[in-house]
């Protein structure tokens, strides 16, 4: 049984607010895109005398404000003095007051990624031995709340606003040029201009806070507003904006002159459009690729283009549907969709979906480094979420593709839709005409009366008469009108529903559109999602750390070996890893030693060259220098390495991974 437009349309607007609603009532604060990967001291040491400073390395570089790293005495005043300062790559350090005293300490970190996401937490080490303190040390959370909340479902809506605009726009140009006269493509296009725009002016009002405070009343902070402007992810927001303008350009051009055109001016005109489009969407797709997941981490040389491929086919495909299933429904009867725009937009989504593949081939490679991260990330399990999503609207599509080879001529259905509405409207017709031809035998007599009044010398009484009928004139030509309204529609619907082939393309593309509304709000999550390379290699310096301080703590007492884990980048091609330095047994005289070197995300490799050197410099002793023989993949020895006398000593590890590419890394630890 055939239904009508009405129920259709509410589906997809119940479909909406459902999954924009799970997606706001999910969304737990925003998982950070930059991990702590290392600290000095580390997490829950006890260290014999007071540092000089504290040393944070996370996974990529981030963005600091005077109170991004604070240090807290067991009673909660600050110790830290001056501002955070980039030490090296991706250290970051906060100097202390001197002659601190015995006790539990506090750090604090709120900073943002290079990415654009905030990234928050603490933890704490002792000097001498712990204490009590109170301050607390659960994890903080960065970008949550209400205005977490509020800047998830903008990001949502920018990108819904981008799909529908972009594959809108393309879908008239490349597929179906007649339709740029269709008003209800017209309404879809320029709303989804309207949507892009308010949501990047609401992510810029929000900016500020999300990052920050997190607080609502901090939204229209000027100060903070300006602080936006001068941030990667501010200037990208503003270059949008700017682009929007461009766009709206685009599409007063594109529904305006456009359809009026000759046919030689139409194709010169469909060039320029075609470029100019393809330069202004690529323009908006480089303003989130360039300020989020795309621009940090492995090979971002490459895979800012690559996201921005991505992004484009995402739009042409989705939006593209979008405009197709209006123009199933909503196309007048006299510029019904052709079958041929139908296989033409066929082909382009095919096209789409294979970059697509491609492209988000590379992307997850990218971001989840193994096939373990898959399972044991979140970011792995959302990434499974999407590309079974992605399968289910292949599949639909491919059934909509049968659909359209079908699909028979529309001028063909057209016509014979046409003569069966003709021959339906002739009742209705003689219904309508039917009160005309009363008020006529009415009218008529009305004139009598008003005649013979008149002969009577009676004219106030026709007066009357002669305004009582224009006043009937009046409901009946108003009824006439509303009773060829509804004719019209339910001819309309009947021309629209005369192709069984059409009507099962409709229904199929109307499930498209109901998964891709799902797929998009799983996407949305994902760019708030921590990537699994980072996650992984998060929670292995995380245990390495604490397997360094049970080790450290283990060596000061003479029992047991040590083991450092130290962080690198040599700025080159494959220049980051882990290097995992063990002492056994980490006292005075020979010890062994074994050097192992990883990828970011737990996997042994090779390197040209490794060396490391012990220094106490209390003593002035050293550098006494130990190259280690290579065992195997990522791992390196030394028997009998000699440490003459206990103290803290500086343990340096240069790795080089390139014949111009090396870092020297290092970490104190106690000896003997």
């Amino acid at each position: 049984m055939r239904q009508t437009i009405a129920p259709r349309v509410r589906m997809i607007v119940l479909l909406f607010l459902a999954v924009t609603g799970a997606l706001l009532a999910g969304a737990g604060p925003a998982a950070a895109h930059a991990a702590l990967t290392g600290s000095d001291p580390a997490q829950g040491v006890v260290v014999d005398k007071a540092p000089t400073q504290v040393t944070l390395t996370f996974s990529e570089t981030v963005s600091l404000n005077d109170d991004s790293l604070r240090v807290l005495d067991p009673k909660g005043a600050r110790v830290d003095e001056g501002k955070p300062s980039n030490t090296s790559g991706t250290s970051y350090a906060v100097q202390l007051h001197s002659g601190l005293p015995d006790g539990t300490y506090t750090v604090t970190y709120q900073v943002v990624s290079a990415d654009s996401h905030p990234v928050a937490g603490a933890y704490t080490f002792s000097i001498g031995s712990a204490s009590k303190t109170s301050v607390s040390v659960s994890d903080q959370t960065a970008g949550g709340g209400v205005v977490g909340r509020l800047y998830g479902f903008g990001r949502y809506m920018s990108y819904a606003g981008f799909i529908v605009m972009v594959g809108g726009g393309a879908f008239v140009l490349a597929c179906w040029q007649r339709g740029s006269g269709v008003r209800a493509l017209q309404r879809l296009v320029v709303s989804g201009w309207l949507t892009m725009t308010a949501a990047t002016l609401f992510l810029l009002l929000l900016r500020g806070s999300y990052a920050s405070s997190g607080k609502v009343g901090d939204i229209f902070d000027l100060e903070l507003l300006g602080q936006v402007l001068q941030t990667k992810t501010g200037a990208a927001l503003v270059s949008r904006l700017l682009l929007l303008a461009a766009a709206a350009l685009f599409i007063a051009v594109l529904f305006g002159a456009y359809d009026k055109r000759e046919d030689e001016e139409k194709r010169d005109l469909t060039f320029g459009l075609a470029v100019g489009g393809t330069v202004v969407a690529a323009g908006l797709a480089a303003s989130w690729a360039m300020a989020e997941h795309a621009s940090t981490g492995l090979q971002p040389g490459i895979a800012m283009p690559v996201d921005i491929l991505h992004l484009l086919a995402v739009a042409t495909w989705l939006g593209g549907l979008a405009a197709l299933l209006v123009a199933l429904y909503r196309a007048p009867v006299d510029r019904p969709v052709e079958a041929g725009a139908v296989r033409r937009f066929s082909q382009v989504a095919f096209g789409s979906v294979i970059a697509l593949v491609a492209t988000g081939v590379y992307q997850s490679w990218r971001q989840l480094g193994s096939w373990s991260a898959f399972t044991e990330t979140r970011y792995g399990r959302l990434l499974l979420v999407k590309i079974c999503l992605v399968a289910v609207l292949v599949g639909i599509a491919w059934i909509s593709r049968r659909w359209t080879v079908r699909l028979g001529d529309t001028a063909v259905v057209a016509g014979e839709a046409g003569e069966a509405g003709e021959e339906a409207e002739e009742p209705a017709k003689e219904h309508v005409t039917a009160p005309a031809r009363a008020g006529e035998s009415t009218d008529a007599g009305e004139s009598k009366s008003a005649g013979e009044s008149k002969s009577a010398g009676d004219s106030k009484g026709a007066g009357d008469s002669k305004a009582s009928g224009g006043a009937g004139d009046a409901r009946r030509a108003a009824q006439l009108a509303r009773q060829q309204a509804a004719v019209d529609t339910a001819r309309e619907k009947r021309l629209r529903d005369g192709d069984p082939h059409r009507f099962g393309l409709r229904r199929s593309v109307l499930a498209e559109a109901g998964v891709a509304v799902v797929l998009l709000a799983v996407t949305t999550m994902l760019t708030s999602t921590e990537p699994g390379r980072t996650e992984l290699e998060a929670a292995k310096a995380g245990s390495s750390s604490a397997s360094s301080s049970d080790s450290t703590d283990s060596s000061d007492s003479t029992s047991g070996a040590l083991t450092l884990d130290m962080s690198f980048d040599t700025g080159g091609t494959d220049g980051k890893g882990v290097v995992s330095v063990d002492i056994d047994p980490a006292r005075t005289g020979a010890n062994e030693m074994h050097v192992y070197v990883t990828r970011p995300n737990g996997r042994g490799f090779d390197v040209p060259e490794v060396k490391v050197a012990f220094t106490l410099e209390a003593k002035n002793i050293g550098p006494l220098p130990v190259v280690p023989d290579h065992i195997t993949t990522g791992h390196w020895a030394a028997n009998g390495v000699q440490i003459p006398m206990a103290g803290e000593w500086k343990i340096a590890v240069t790795v080089r991974t390139s014949d111009i590419d090396q870092v020297t890394v290092s970490k104190n630890a106690q000896i003997g």
